[in-house]
């Protein structure tokens, strides 16, 4: 006959797991749920009404026969050049944006690994941010649906499975550029003795797109605007704020504990050493 105390040891259990995950999906009282990850159903710290209106902040993206789209060519051309490289390998990494692989996306710039365990508010403050740089690209986006370089030069990408998806998503401005910037401004705030490597990283990471051949340089520039825009909101936010406190003492815990980014960083920082002449 079952034990009594142990069935409900059970229920309770149950129970606990239950309401500990409709904590982990549900967003805090007075946000709005922008944008869902698939994996871990996290949300960003912005309401919607706090995105930054893309719309209204960037510039049409250029025509087709100027000489803003004449550069967009010149250095998309510059990027395809790299297509087969170890640049070009290091381009289709960048390109990961899940979590928990995106939490390590800056692991080198920073020197130190990022996990939910040992750095959970970095971990959260990486992922969260994530989804709100993302939705600040997303309604010129979806306005201006400008088509990516692959579907106008035919050449191949550094993301082959993705290229379906991306058919059907505006190239201007990067959204992954956005991301990879936000990141960097957040970064370098927390963990100001490593700003040059970080800001230098964020910068790189943007420049993957174009080795992808999957975004011209003008998305690029205007993915980096609207990944600013997005952080000058987020500083607004307390609960960004409180992760952002948190993730600060993370760090400086680690660097006490001498711990430092596990993998090869002197092999990425060459990879990434070599970039498109003309990108800005």
């Amino acid at each position: 006959m079952p034990c009594p105390a142990l069935a409900l040891r059970a229920v309770l259990s149950a129970a606990l797991l239950t309401a500990l995950a409709g904590c982990a999906t549900t967003p805090a009282p007075g946000t709005t749920a922008v944008e869902a990850s698939v994996t871990t159903k996290a949300v960003g710290y912005l309401a919607s009404d706090a995105v930054p209106a893309s719309l209204d902040l960037v510039p049409a993206p250029p025509a087709p026969g100027s000489a803003g789209f004449a550069l967009d060519e010149q250095v998309s051309a510059e990027a395809r050049a790299l297509q087969g490289s170890p640049r070009f390998a290091q381009a289709h990494r960048d390109a990961e944006l899940g979590f928990p692989e995106g939490a390590n996306q800056f692991a080198c710039a920073i020197d130190m690994d990022v996990d939910a365990v040992k750095t959970p508010a970095l971990y959260r403050l990486l992922e969260r941010s994530r989804i709100d740089a993302s939705a600040a690209t997303r309604v010129a986006k979806k306005h201006y649906q400008r088509a990516r370089p692959f579907m106008v030069n035919g050449a191949p990408t550094c993301t082959p499975e993705d290229e379906d998806g991306l058919r059907g998503n505006g190239s201007y401005p990067s959204g992954h550029t956005s991301i990879g910037w936000a990141w960097a401004l957040i970064l370098a705030e927390i963990a100001p003795d490593r700003a040059d490597a970080i800001q230098a990283r964020g910068r790189d990471y943007g420049e993957s797109r174009l080795v992808c051949n999957v975004h011209w340089q003008s998305d690029i520039l205007e993915g980096r605007f609207m990944g600013a825009a997005a952080v000058a909101r987020l500083h607004d936010n307390r609960g960004f704020q409180k992760d952002l406190r948190a993730a600060r003492r993370e760090i400086a815990a680690a660097r006490k504990a001498g711990r430092h980014a596990s993998r090869d960083c002197a092999a990425e920082e060459a990879v990434l050493k070599v970039r498109p002449q003309s990108a800005l």
